[in-house]
Parts: C-alpha cells; sequence; structure tokens
C-alpha cells in the first residue's frame, strides 16, 4: 500500500484537456448552453478525473462508513451512551441502517471500518478490523490522539481506498459512524476554516440548547489551545487533527487523499466528511479537483467546509444522519451527468438547428 507520502505524491490535478474537451461538448449537445445546470460542471470534472471525454460512467460505488469513538463524550455533548456506535455497526453489517437501505437503492456495497471503536467488533467481509486505538481521548482536556495514532489512522484510509479500487470500484463514498463526531468536527472546521467555533457548532443528534451551549464551549476551548490558526502556512495539518479530530476523521482524510492518487472521484457525505475534507485539503490542495459534494447537511458547520473546499453541494434535504446516506442519495445525479455527456446528441447528430449567433 502506499503511505501517506506516496500517496501526496501522487495527487496531480485533474486533466485539463479533457476537461477542455468535455466543455466543448456541452456547448455541442442537443440544449441551450448551461441548461442542465451543475450537471454539466459534474461531467466536466468527472472528464478531468477520468482524462478522457466523455468520462465513463461509474458503475460501482462502495460507501466506506469509518467509525469510531470519542474521549469528548465525557464532557456530556452528547445524550446518546458511546454504545451505540458498536450497537450500529452491527446494524450495519446486518443491513438494516439508512445507508444501508440507500446503497442497494443506487446498487451501492457498504463496508465498515472500524477505526476506533471503543468496544472489540468482530471482524467479516463486511466489517473491517483497522482498529488504530479504542476511542479517542477527551479532546478537551487533551489531545485527542497521538500523531502516530492520526497518521496511523490516515493510512487505515489511504489503505481502503487503495483496496477498493483494486476491486474495481469505480467510485468512493464516505460514511462515518460514531457518537459525539460532530465535536471534533466542528472543531477541525474552526481550525481549518478560521470560522468563529459558535458559527460551526450544531445541534448533532439534536442535543437542547444547555448541552449546545457546553458543546460550543467546548469546542472553542480545544480550538484556542491549538494556538496558531491552521490558516498560517507554517501549521502542521496532522497535529491539528491529532489535537481535535477524531479516528474516523483521519480515516476519511486518508480515504479522501487515496481515492485523489488513485484518480477515482470520491462523493463526500456531510458534516464530518466536510471536516476530513478539510485535512486532506490542507495536506494536498489538489485534492478538491476529484472531490464531489453529495449534500449540504443542515449542520451549520458543513457550510463553512463547502465554502472553504470551493465546493457546491448535489442535494439540499436537511439531511444530518452521516453514514454515506447523502452521498448515497447523491450517487444517480453523478452517473446520470457522465450518461448526458456521453448519450446525448449533439445538434450535428440530431440535425437540430442551432440559434442564430
Amino acid at each position: 500500500m502506499p503511505t501517506l507520502d506516496e500517496t501526496l505524491a501522487r495527487i496531480a490535478p485533474p486533466d485539463p484537456a479533457a476537461r477542455a474537451a468535455a466543455l466543448e461538448r456541452q456547448a455541442q449537445l442537443t440544449k441551450p448552453a448551461g441548461a442542465l445546470g451543475v450537471l454539466e460542471d459534474v461531467s466536466v470534472q468527472l472528464a478531468g478525473i477520468a482524462g478522457t471525454c466523455p468520462p465513463p460512467a461509474p458503475e460501482r460505488p462502495v460507501v466506506a462508513v469509518f467509525a469510531g469513538d470519542h474521549g469528548v463524550l465525557a464532557q456530556g455533548v452528547s445524550p446518546w451512551p458511546a454504545e451505540v456506535t458498536l450497537g450500529m455497526v452491527e446494524n450495519f453489517r446486518a443491513g438494516g441502517a439508512a445507508v444501508n437501505v440507500l446503497a442497494r437503492a443506487c446498487g451501492a456495497d457498504v463496508v465498515v471500518v472500524d477505526v476506533g471503536v471503543a468496544a472489540p467488533v468482530a471482524a467479516d467481509e463486511i466489517v473491517w478490523d483497522r482498529n488504530v486505538r479504542r476511542g479517542t481521548a477527551d479532546l478537551h482536556t487533551e489531545a485527542a490522539m497521538t500523531r502516530d495514532e492520526a497518521l496511523a489512522a490516515l493510512q487505515v484510509g489511504i489503505d481502503v481506498a487503495t483496496e477498493l479500487v483494486g476491486r474495481g470500484h469505480d467510485l468512493l463514498l464516505t460514511g462515518d459512524m460514531g457518537i459525539g463526531n460532530t465535536t471534533p468536527a466542528a472543531c477541525l472546521v474552526a481550525a481549518f476554516t478560521g470560522a468563529d467555533p459558535a458559527a460551526v457548532t450544531g445541534r448533532g443528534t439534536g442535543v437542547d440548547d444547555a448541552t449546545l451551549a457546553l458543546k460550543t464551549r467546548v469546542v472553542a476551548e480545544a480550538v484556542r489551545r491549538l494556538g496558531a490558526p491552521v490558516t498560517d502556512p507554517a501549521a502542521d495539518p496532522v497535529a491539528t487533527l491529532a489535537a481535535v479530530g477524531g479516528l474516523e476523521h483521519a480515516a476519511l482524510a486518508g480515504f479522501v487523499l487515496g481515492g485523489a492518487a488513485a484518480g477515482v472521484p470520491v462523493l463526500l457525505d456531510g458534516f464530518i466528511a466536510g471536516s476530513a475534507a478539510l485535512v486532506a485539503h490542507a495536506l494536498a490542495p489538489e485534492v478538491t479537483g476529484y472531490l464531489l459534494a453529495g449534500h449540504r447537511s443542515a449542520e451549520f458547520g458543513h457550510l463553512a467546509a463547502l465554502s472553504h473546499l470551493g465546493l457546491r453541494p448535489l442535494v439540499d434535504l436537511d439531511l444530518r444522519l452521516g453514514e454515506g446516506s447523502g452521498a448515497a442519495l447523491a450517487f444517480p445525479l453523478v452517473r446520470s451527468a457522465a450518461l448526458v455527456l456521453a448519450e446525448m446528441a449533439t445538434f450535428d447528430s440530431a440535425g437540430v438547428a442551432r440559434k442564430e449567433v
């Protein structure tokens, strides 16, 4: 498997010639220019990633759900107990979670990766054991993990992406599971975008006003301890990730990097994925050329993450579940964008007159 340094070195901008060819072909299709809106942008991006126009339509999507637990739960930032993480891993295994249903609806496979669940998890072909440590430390009182643990979790994501692409999957969808994981996500978004913690800390699983105020204070104090802003060129993204991130956030960042390095588009889910993509972008800015935003989460901080990354969400349905649910819902749009570019008639082939210039 490629190392982190090797992965970063392999991430190059999408092919500009293929993008130009896609733009030219879009102008020849039997429709007014721009009439298919964001679908046209997606098709151009897919062409650049594939290095050819028209690009192949994705046929073998896979959702990788990275699971981890969080020591910051000790601060009372969520009313849900950590045991729910393990319970949901078993629900994924049985095929009963929302992402399982939505993945079946769009023809995607689902794998679950234990990167930081606090309790032992049985491994099989669906649930993969890549546990780095049994949950993070409490980010409010100490670093969530060591630098070596953050690097190990990043490597887990790279390895999973590499393996899935090697199995023939041509579109990677991000998923996550971890009770309390919106708190480290808010920390990462505030740290990497410079946003006010109060503007990017949301209700997560639906906490009340008092808990939201507590959660916001925890995020603000954790980010304040980081010192210099991450936007400083001398800042160390891995150190920030280790200080306030989660193991699933780190693995998702590696997953994003691994997909980009393999030349495969990555379809992001919501807030957790957006926060992880910020880490990946800080390590390799060119990674955004391979990213598609499946949806806009109802969590406050997701919009800040998307804006920083320059990504436009494909759907906006007030989702805030995670798991990869929004990415699975958006997959048909991504596939449709590629098919339109490949299969739609041109004015010349259809014998349709163009508008007069």
